[in-house]
């Protein structure tokens, strides 16, 4: 065999990775950036099968050379799905969206998208971690929840032995959840909220792929939902609250009732049509978000008893005041430089090298300056400049 064969065993011992290929399915989202991280950790060849694979590159540079390779995907082109799982060892589905655009509707990725990524599977003869979301319900007002509850049940069929995963909301640098409310906290003096006593238990996202991670490496028993929660139960307030603490802004948080909400969503709805769909997405908000608002999203007491959660699985979930304040502070009046609005210090002018005193209430001690402000000082004041009494 030729030393530059690419198809070499890849257990070869001068080799860094393991012979286990793991595809990926929306491995270019938030969520996918850790999921890949924690997999090329552990060696594992990654398959990143996404739609557009030239937007993919950011994740190429997470594992060595060689290791993550992009590829097209398209879940609603069963051909395609097939060859993205050839070979591999175990296939991850990610994908999902929070909202209906044109041909990508809840029920074309979340549903359908998620019974063609299992039977490709099952045909390839590969394991299956199926990423849901907690609130999947088939009798749900929601169609987001009913098609999550309809790719659960898809994904059960095909593989009986797959592994379903169904976090809180997922949280981290570069998050939907917390960013947006900074940025709207930056740009409205008042915050429109609905659901503000909804209960959620936001999850880190290092933790769930570390959970999905240990489902690779068959840790975690298949054939089993399991609800991943952080450490803390919050209202929806109450988190909105926490980022205005953060990041160290004053604004008034407004608790819209449910029908207001409705028509607040169906305006910006109207608006973004309108706009053709080039409406921020921090401002965007619609009707079946509405509903997921009414009901609560955090770990079931079943899961608890049953130890299908994090920690029955071994992982210590991460609480948010550990991971949130370093990422929000670019939100802050003057970013992570912002050392407090009522600091009782005062701000005194820093010219103790300065060349001349800047007025009474300076620091100005040439005495201790040293360098060039001191030779300056030395040669005089500048030509056309009076020197200044300190």
């Amino acid at each position: 065999m030729s030393p530059v064969d690419w198809r070499a065993p890849m257990a070869d011992p001068t080799r860094l990775f393991s012979p286990r290929l793991v595809t990926v399915f929306g491995g270019s989202g938030f969520l996918g950036r850790y999921v890949i991280r924690a997999l090329s950790k552990r060696h594992c060849r990654v398959r990143v099968a996404v739609r557009r694979p030239n937007l993919a590159g950011h994740v190429q540079p997470i594992g060595a050379v060689g290791q993550i390779q992009a590829v097209q995907a398209n879940l609603r082109f069963p051909a395609t799905v097939q060859a993205a799982v050839r070979d591999a060892e175990v296939v991850v589905n990610l994908a999902g969206i929070l909202q209906e655009s044109g041909r990508q509707s809840f029920d074309a990725v979340q549903a359908d998208g998620a019974r063609a990524v299992a039977e490709a599977a099952a045909a390839a003869g590969a394991r299956v971690i199926h990423v849901s979301a907690i609130g999947a319900d088939p009798a749900s007002e929601s169609a987001y929840a009913r098609s999550k509850a309809a790719g659960e049940a898809a994904v059960r069929q095909a593989r009986a032995d797959a592994v379903v995963f169904r976090p809180s909301v997922i949280f981290g640098p570069g998050d939907s959840f917390f960013n947006r409310f900074a940025t709207l906290a930056r740009l409205l003096p008042v915050l429109p909220l609905a659901g503000a006593d909804t209960r959620f238990q936001p999850v880190f996202a290092g933790d769930v792929s570390e959970a999905i991670a240990r489902a690779v490496d068959g840790r975690v028993a298949g054939g089993r939902v399991y609800e991943l929660g952080g450490p803390e139960v919050k209202t929806l307030r109450e988190l909105v609250e926490y980022v205005l603490d953060v990041t160290e802004r004053r604004r008034f948080v407004l608790s819209v009732p449910p029908g207001a909400a409705r028509i607040q969503a169906l305006v910006v709805e109207t608006l973004d049509r309108l706009a053709l769909g080039l409406l921020p997405n921090e401002f965007k908000l619609t009707r079946d978000q509405i509903v997921l608002l009414g009901r609560d999203n955090v770990v079931s007491e079943a899961a608890v008893k049953e130890g299908r959660t994090l920690e029955g699985i071994g992982v210590s979930p991460t609480a948010l005041e550990a991971i949130v304040p370093p990422y929000l502070t670019r939100f802050r009046r003057t970013g992570q430089f912002d050392i407090g609005r009522d600091s009782a210090v005062p701000s005194n002018t820093p010219d103790v090298i300065a060349p001349e005193s800047t007025g009474p209430a300076s620091d100005f001690h040439p005495e201790s300056g040293v360098g060039a402000a001191v030779a300056q000082r030395a040669a005089g004041p500048a030509p056309g400049r009076r020197e200044t009494a300190a």
